[in-house]
């Protein structure tokens, strides 16, 4: 299994709202039934006592591996992509990882 997870770092915009009703549909739509499952997390803090989060958004997908995320996600780039600007100026990080426990 394979985890894909996309990292906003700050950009001093994040429309949660949006981000949360309509871009994360988006995305779970236009990915069907490849993506095995989707997790979202906001950041609150980094490691040190009242510092700010390194990403203040990250989403994260499952799928049964890199192959089946790319035949999913390539039809459907340009409008995942096209919706970002919606909700933030951020330009996210896309980390591929091997789920090992």
């Amino acid at each position: 299994m394979i985890r894909v997870s996309v990292l906003y770092p700050p950009s001093g915009k994040f429309d949660w709202d949006y981000y949360l009703a309509k871009h994360v549909p988006l995305v779970r739509e236009k990915l069907g039934k490849a993506l095995k499952g989707v997790t979202v997390d906001k950041g609150v803090a980094g490691g040190t006592p009242g510092s700010a989060p390194g990403f203040v958004a990250m989403i994260h997908m499952t799928f049964d591996s890199a192959e089946a995320f790319q035949a999913a996600f390539a039809p459907h780039a340009k409008a995942i992509m096209a919706d970002i600007p919606n909700y933030t100026k951020a330009q996210p990080q896309i980390q591929i990882s091997e789920v090992k426990a």
